[in-house]
């Protein structure tokens, strides 16, 4: 009898990026690690579509910006293949690269149901650490990234004295429970301590929230916790 389990599979990542040495640097990065596999890359939208697929990864590295800007989604083409490769596969945890601080690309990327936005400027062991994080099925999105999106979603002219979104009617007590501690950025094993849960209610209850919420990803989730919590005052 085989008193030993298998290890773990190594976490599987694909990378999108239109410039050769930040692949070859991406992919050096992450595999130096035990635990993660480079399972494929591509130079532009359509290479990543075709072979995303393919390869099943469980994470997509994406760089916002590719090409110059001819594609269909412009400045943010790679925000396109996020939407596009999750409409596919809608457990892909998508994590957006990018060389800048632009609200405009946060917000498009987050809509699109990325996971995750970080700068080119982090280090090394951010980005392994962003990896993961997306893949274990969190939100890769500081509490200040969020206050930007939050303003981008109210705009101008929008009152926070409004009543709540309709969507929260349809969340139970309990789930409201659940979705303002998911606005505070805790995990679920985090959420399940807070709240005397197991960590598989807690899991279960996430994906009810997001199915009434109609939302694909946790930090979108986020964006209406934050915005139920500020009209409250």
């Amino acid at each position: 009898m085989n008193l030993h389990p298998a290890p773990a599979a190594p976490l599987r990542v694909f990378i999108l990026d239109d410039h050769e040495v930040v692949r070859r640097g991406v992919r050096d990065l992450l595999e130096a690690e035990e635990d993660i596999e480079v399972v494929g890359e591509a130079g532009d939208r359509r290479q990543a579509l075709a072979r995303v697929p393919a390869v099943r990864p469980q994470v997509a590295v994406l760089d916002v910006r590719l090409g110059g800007g001819d594609g269909p989604g412009g400045d943010h083409e790679g925000i396109e293949v996020c939407r596009e490769l999750r409409a596919r596969m809608p457990e892909l945890a998508c994590l957006m690269l990018t060389s800048f601080d632009d609200d405009e690309a946060l917000f498009d990327a987050i809509m699109a149901g990325a996971a995750g936005y970080v700068l080119k400027q982090i280090n090394g062991s951010g980005l392994v650490h962003a990896v993961r994080t997306v893949a274990a099925g969190e939100s890769m999105l500081d509490p200040r990234t969020a206050s930007r999106v939050m303003a981008r979603l109210r705009g101008p002219h929008e009152s926070t004295s409004e009543a709540p979104p309709s969507e929260l009617d349809r969340l139970s007590p309990r789930e409201r429970q659940v979705l303002e501690l998911i606005g505070e950025g805790l995990t679920n094993r985090e959420i399940a301590d807070r709240l005397f849960l197991a960590e598989k209610t807690v899991k279960n209850r996430v994906s009810a929230i997001l199915a009434k919420l109609g939302v694909g990803r946790r930090v979108q989730a986020a964006m209406v916790a934050e915005r139920f919590r500020e009209q409250r005052g």
